[in-house]
């Protein structure tokens, strides 16, 4: 890319919601570590622009292709690049999505997967988008960007080859399943599914990972429930013979403050409430969500759209900055190891 300093590309989500005030908003406190180039609505970053408060001096500069990327990502001023894969004029109600949005969430994606794809830039932090929304409008089957990027990347399936995963604090939560009914992820949770989640770990290189079980006190024996028996502790068991560091499965209404207080590096969650609260609660707008298994970096808020206070100028970017932070880590991890 022409520069030592990593290379981020910023992904709108929907346009309606809070994520392009987020962009900008984090590129009035502009930082020096990286080099960033938002793929976004120049529609969407004008209506942000007219309606939010505190973002003098900001001067974004829209481009329409790949090809007038200048040598590097960024600039040493306050020009913000914003690649614009929609381009045309219309207009942004902010608060509230609909299919031309949905459609352009996906647009700024998908452009944004494939400039990471190319090497074009060293990571992929995401938006919010509203899953509602496009799956009404663009793709049915469409359940987050999770899902969506692995099936992008040609992941095999959920739990296999990818997982979703939280960076907090002293708090480190990947899902065994994700955007599911309870009912179906229950009956999702098998041997097969968690023995793959537990490998899909390992080869991250997670080490000291904790089981939760599924029922209260990890089934008491038997007594309060046979999952742990019959479905979670054969995965442990074979989790350990092909060299997987586990333990489990644990009682999951102690095991989480456990391993925030150092007793373990990882937390297998069986589905998303049970890490998420978790996650959320330790580290309020403070955690990374990390998709493991991509051929690239890609990371994300832990917060939806809020359509709630979209366009009223309330944006906070700490979340977005505390992501970027990790990002940052991550790829120099990445460095560290090759």
């Amino acid at each position: 890319m022409g520069s030592s300093l990593p290379s981020l590309v910023f992904t709108q989500g929907d346009p309606a919601g809070i994520g392009p005030e987020l962009l900008l908003r984090l590129a009035h406190r502009r930082s020096p570590a990286y080099r960033p180039l938002f793929v976004a609505e120049r529609a969407a970053c004008e209506a942000v622009a007219a309606t939010a408060g505190g973002l003098d001096g900001l001067r974004f500069v829209p481009i329409s292709s790949v090809d007038e990327l200048p040598p590097t990502l960024g600039s040493e001023d306050d020009t913000v690049l914003v690649l614009d894969p929609v381009d045309r004029p219309r207009s942004v109600s902010l608060g509230a999505s609909g299919p031309a949005d949905a459609a352009a969430a996906l647009a700024c994606l998908d452009l944004g997967a494939s400039l990471v794809e190319r090497g074009l830039a060293d990571a992929l932090i995401t938006l919010p988008v509203s899953k509602a929304s496009i799956a009404l409008s663009e793709r049915s089957d469409f359940r987050g960007h999770t899902d969506y990027l692995a099936q992008r990347a040609g992941r095999a399936r959920y739990g296999r080859d990818y997982l979703m995963a939280f960076v907090a604090p002293r708090l480190k939560v990947a899902l065994l399943t994700v955007h599911q009914p309870l009912r179906d992820a229950l009956e999702a949770i098998t041997t097969d599914s968690t023995l793959e989640a537990l490998f899909c770990l390992h080869q991250h290189g997670a080490q000291r990972i904790a089981l939760a079980g599924l029922n209260p006190h990890a089934g008491e024996g038997g007594l309060l429930g046979s999952e742990e028996q019959e479905v979670l502790l054969p995965a442990v068991d074979a989790a350990r013979e092909r060299g997987v560091d586990v333990v489990g499965p644990l009682p999951a209404d102690s095991l989480f403050a456990r391993a925030q207080a150092g007793g373990f590096d990882w937390v297998l969650a069986l589905y998303h409430d049970q890490g998420l609260i978790a996650v959320k609660t330790v580290a309020p707008a403070a955690a990374t969500n990390w998709t493991l298994g991509l051929p690239y970096l890609r990371t994300s808020v832990d917060h939806g759209t809020a359509f709630d206070i979209a366009g009223r100028g309330l944006a906070d970017p700490t979340s977005l900055e505390a992501v970027v932070a990790t990002t940052l880590e991550l790829l120099a991890e990445r460095r560290r190891e090759t």
